[in-house]
């Protein structure tokens, strides 16, 4: 199951030296729901190796904003503490 982040830990959990992926989610996001298996299973397969989180952006504001997330889902990957590549807003097939 993929971790929780809030404010209080994604600082930390960014720095650690891990790779981190966070979905930028909400509970009443229909895209966001049918992506979760997806994002839980890779975080099982991927345990001990890279982060894999979930921040709901309902509940914590801080590192959305940073981040600038105006759309939900979205997914952001860092690498060595430094955001990598570009963002991802995946859609349910």
């Amino acid at each position: 199951m993929a971790l929780k982040i809030n404010d209080e830990n994604a600082k930390e959990l960014i720095a650690s030296g891990k790779p981190v992926v966070i979905d930028f989610w909400a509970e009443w996001c229909g895209p966001c729901r049918a992506i979760a298996p997806s994002v839980d299973e890779l975080a099982e397969e991927y345990e001990g190796k890279v982060i894999i989180g979930k921040y709901n952006v309902d509940d914590d504001a801080d590192l959305s904003a940073e981040y600038s997330i105006r759309n939900i889902p979205t997914l952001l990957f860092f690498k060595e503490g430094k955001l990598k590549g570009n963002r991802i807003n995946p859609s349910p097939i």
